[in-house]
């Protein structure tokens, strides 16, 4: 039903348009991928190779998130930054950290993925979401090192393809309390 509602949603973004919305990459299904104007591939070190951006932490065309209040022209929020990858790409922990247990409080729904965990990072004080996993190699209570093997990724609860959603919030808060990640990502442009 979603992949319908977002067909849909493409089709009337293209007939409002006159043709396709700018950042449109078709999937080959008809359905968009890529939310973002650059074309750029970015290196992290929570991740393995370098890959484009999908969704940047904001404001967004993305039909996936309700209107927000603090969007103009009932544009959606997402609170992470979403980088496209093949799945099963290695994952890893750019910060150290402990596991989360997932039932606590500030518990990511089933939009993150049911894989998805955090890191709590004391000495910042943040949670750091790994959404959309394939596969997890940590249990909530492990420590991680920094440069650690954490999970693959993957495209659990994602309708558009394979990536990494990663999101900064502070302490056992919500994702409507989510922050900027752009400076524990450690994004470089390699390109």
């Amino acid at each position: 039903m979603l992949a319908l509602l977002t067909a849909l949603a493409a089709v009337a973004a293209l007939l409002v348009a006159g043709g396709p919305a700018v950042g449109m990459v078709d999937r080959g299904d008809g359905e968009r991928r890529f939310w973002v104007n650059d074309k750029h591939h970015y290196k992290s070190p929570w991740y393995r190779g370098s890959h484009r951006r999908m969704i940047n932490f904001g404001c967004t065309r993305a039909p996936y998130y309700d209107p927000s209040p603090r969007c103009q022209r009932q544009r959606g929020f997402h609170h992470g930054v979403d980088v496209a990858m093949k799945c099963g790409t290695p994952l890893f922990a750019g910060r150290q950290g402990r596991v989360v247990q997932p039932r606590s409080a500030g518990a990511l729904g089933p939009a993150y993925g049911a894989k998805a965990f955090r890191i709590r990072n004391a000495k910042l004080g943040k949670d750091l979401v790994i959404g959309h996993v394939r596969r997890v190699l940590v249990r909530p209570g492990d420590r991680v090192r920094k440069g650690q093997r954490i999970g693959r990724a993957g495209q659990l609860a994602a309708p558009d393809g394979c990536h990494l959603h990663f999101e900064v919030r502070p302490p056992a808060a919500g994702y409507l309390r989510a922050v900027f990640p752009e400076r524990l990502f450690h994004l470089r442009r390699t390109d």
